[in-house]
């Protein structure tokens, strides 16, 4: 059984700079047809360091998709907040950080769909795989699907296909190939420094919905028993979404 919204007060965005390391969970393959059911952010700091995280169950107004994959059942949305209203706060987290993701071509796709639908143009922002770093600096991998790249890399097991679970994981994966030798630092520090001068759209956040009940997050917990060894809970977990106004 899935958590019940947690209500609590927001807490502020770390500052911007450093990486967002996104995964996105959706009801089918095509960001134009089909829609995102869950999405998780970790932010590390320019050094790699863990600084936030951010989840949610998602309601995609329509059909789960294959609860088979990512095991979200109609009734886990129930209640979860729409995109729109998760929107501001997604902003504030992705603003003057290089996107991360594994196949980041694809989450990304995801989510600028999805703000498109709310009327938002997302930046050019740069873009950082982790399947490609793999790739390149993790021959060792007998795959380069995210659980193989795991195992090579030494993570230790995580939830997969459960959006917190992977964005760790891929969070760690960041970690090792950056940190390889054959990774020169300029693989990473100028995508850095192209982020920064990013200038990103705001939206305005409520705190409650229309009817004056509290914007919830839903969460499934990927437990921290499941981490990387040696890796360090985040410094802040927000437990409430933003809004837009409703005069947005």
């Amino acid at each position: 059984m899935l958590p019940a919204p947690t209500p609590g007060t927001p807490a502020a965005a770390p500052a911007a700079g450093g990486f967002a390391v996104v995964d996105v969970e959706t009801t089918g393959r095509s960001p134009w047809r089909h829609r995102v059911v869950e999405v998780a952010v970790v932010l590390l700091d320019e050094g790699l360091r863990p600084e936030a995280e951010f989840c949610t169950l998602l309601d995609p107004a329509g059909p789960v998709g294959p609860t088979h994959v990512h095991r979200i059942a109609q009734a886990d949305v129930e209640g979860a907040p729409r995109f729109r209203e998760i929107a501001p706060r997604l902003l504030e987290l992705l603003a003057g950080r290089v996107l991360v993701g594994h196949h980041v071509t694809c989450d990304h796709a995801f989510l600028d769909r999805e703000f498109a639908r709310i009327g938002v143009v997302l930046p050019s922002v740069p873009l950082l795989c982790t399947m490609r770093l793999a790739r390149a600096h993790l021959s060792e991998a007998g795959g380069f699907g995210l659980a193989a790249c795991a195992e090579a890399a030494g993570l230790g097991r995580f939830p997969a296909h459960t959006a917190l679970g992977d964005a760790r994981a891929t969070a760690g994966l960041l970690r090792h190939c950056l940190g390889a030798p054959s990774c020169p630092p300029d693989d990473w520090a100028a995508p850095l420094r192209e982020a920064a001068r990013v200038p990103w759209p705001r939206l305005g956040r409520a705190r409650s919905r229309t009817s004056g009940t509290d914007v919830p997050v839903l969460r499934r917990e990927a437990p921290y028993g499941q981490r990387p060894p040696g890796a360090q809970p985040p410094a802040a977990v927000p437990t409430r979404a933003g809004a837009m106004d409703s005069s947005a």
